[in-house]
């Protein structure tokens, strides 16, 4: 197995977008955890719903989660 003839690997996105991907991931986290302390604390007992809630936090785990990784990823922590 010769190393000279092997592919070069290449990431899935380029470490130049990273800042990019945190700030806009993270912001649309934090967006979505505000609206979610909002509007637990403003809505009655009525007007919740089950699924909005669990799809708002699930959401917003989401784009934090990601926004994390690529935090780790910009300041040079590999996971």
């Amino acid at each position: 197995m010769d190393v000279s003839k092997m592919n070069k690997y290449h990431a899935p996105v380029h470490f130049s977008s990273f800042p990019h991907l945190t700030i806009t991931l993270c912001g649309i986290g934090l967006l979505l955890i505000a609206y979610f302390t909002v509007a637990q604390v403003t809505a009655t007992k009525a007007s919740r719903s089950l699924v909005k809630d669990v799809t708002v936090a699930t959401l917003a785990s989401f784009f934090l989660g990601f926004g994390s990784l690529f935090l780790l990823l910009w300041v040079g922590i590999y996971v």
